[in-house]
């Protein structure tokens, strides 16, 4: 049995550049400014979300779609996704005439779905099952089984690797210089594993760095443990990178040729969004900003140096800006969230926010029920501050008035209801 590190090759990835040339957009290598200035080197930017799906997983889905047999078209294929991977494999049905049945959880946001609708036009019939991706999936692999037809993998397949892998191919052709780092987001690995086979052979000197989420480490854990491992719990915030368990062929592969992975904090990415947001007019999702964050983290080591962060996607949920910026003040240490102990008297709320709020705290969350009964009520209040450094003088007044009681901030599962 032919190795991952066998399997994908250059000949195929440069195959499925050929394939490509139909239906993805050969995206740009961008010199980003502020970027570059903030880190005092020169950082490109791989345009993914510039994609007619606003994603790279056009390149893999239509890959793997434009290489089965006519009488596997005819049968028709079979996915399950959420995001990003739905929208590619409906485009590519759309422009193959191959019929598609695309399962989502039936929690997927109508957006989503009205994107993926609109991709497949009359091609594509949508399925929404379960409460979570792996629901779909199930329902997917099983419908799959059963009807003998072709199962489109999100990432762990050879010709899905090979499309990824021409966003590497552009970077190298669109790159004047040597590229000293290269910083790939990784979900399951499909990404990673592509990029990095065209570069171990193309620029064997550059160092390549996979980026996932704090929340979501499965390719970490599994390079740690040199053995594929299945996350028990993951946190599914960056939807486009949160993945239980990462594929059998792109483990290998992306074992041999990362020089390293990390994991940056889903506050810092929402930082990133929010700044890409106001000071570019850059709109990227969670999953499409992993790799800028995580620059933070290598401030040292890239200063005038050329660096190449891909954007991996657009899809972002307005809907969710909130959320975002509610991450970003809370990673920061901007904004904080108590239980506090309210006496049940006159003019102890009054007491509370002229004693012991600073001048410039703000209350932006606040849940109080007087009961009868009882001397003290408990109060949550969420308070925005100016600087973290307000932090410790706010928690010292309330300790020293008898107001505080608990902390939430340290407490992710009941933080999780309020924010």
């Amino acid at each position: 049995k032919m190795s991952a590190l066998d399997q994908v090759r250059l000949d195929g990835v440069l195959a499925a550049a050929m394939r490509l040339r139909e239906v993805s957009t050969v995206t740009p290598l961008e010199l980003h400014h502020n970027i570059s200035a903030e880190f005092g080197a020169q950082v490109y930017l791989k345009r993914e979300d510039l994609q007619r799906v606003r994603s790279y997983k056009i390149r893999g889905a239509y890959n793997k779609m434009v290489s089965l047999s006519e009488a596997e078209g005819a049968k028709g294929v079979v996915c399950a996704s959420a995001g990003n991977h739905a929208q590619g494999v409906a485009l590519s049905c759309a422009k193959l005439k191959i019929k598609g049945t695309i399962f989502m959880p039936m929690t997927t946001p109508n957006q989503k779905v009205d994107r993926v609708r609109s991709f497949g036009e009359s091609y594509v019939d949508i399925r929404l099952v379960g409460d979570t991706f792996d629901d779909a999936n199930t329902a997917a692999v099983a419908m799959a089984k059963s009807e003998k037809i072709a199962f489109i993998h999100p990432f762990n397949d050879q010709k899905i690797i090979e499309g990824q892998a021409t966003v590497g191919l552009e970077i190298l052709n669109a790159s004047t210089k040597p590229i000293d780092y290269l910083f790939i987001p990784v979900g399951g690995g499909g990404l990673a594993a592509g990029v990095s086979t065209v570069f171990a052979e193309l620029s064997p000197e550059t160092k390549i760095i996979g980026v996932e989420p704090t929340g979501a480490p499965s390719m970490s854990e599994s390079i740690k443990q040199n053995k594929v491992v299945a996350l028990s719990k993951i946190e599914k915030f960056i939807d486009g990178a949160a993945v239980q368990k990462v594929g059998c062929l792109t483990f290998p592969i992306c074992r041999a040729h990362l020089h390293d992975m990390v994991t940056v904090d889903e506050g810092s990415v929402c930082q990133t969004m929010l700044k890409l947001l106001k000071n570019d007019a850059l709109v990227v999702e969670p999953a499409g900003a992993l790799a800028i964050a995580v620059l933070k983290q290598f401030r040292k080591e890239i200063t005038g140096k050329n660096v190449v962060s891909i954007v991996s996607g657009s899809n972002n949920d307005f809907n969710r800006l909130a959320e975002f910026k509610e991450r970003a003040l809370l990673y920061a240490g901007l904004k904080h969230y108590f239980l506090v102990r309210l006496p049940q008297r006159a003019g102890a709320l009054k007491e509370f926010l002229t004693e012991v709020l600073g001048p410039d705290d703000d209350i932006s969350f606040f849940e109080y029920t007087k009961k009868n009964a009882r001397e003290n009520g408990l109060a949550i209040v969420g308070i925005e501050l100016q600087s973290p450094k307000d932090y410790a003088p706010l928690r010292e007044r309330m300790i020293a008035r008898n107001y505080y009681y608990d902390y939430l901030n340290e407490k992710p599962d009941l933080l999780y209801l309020l924010t």
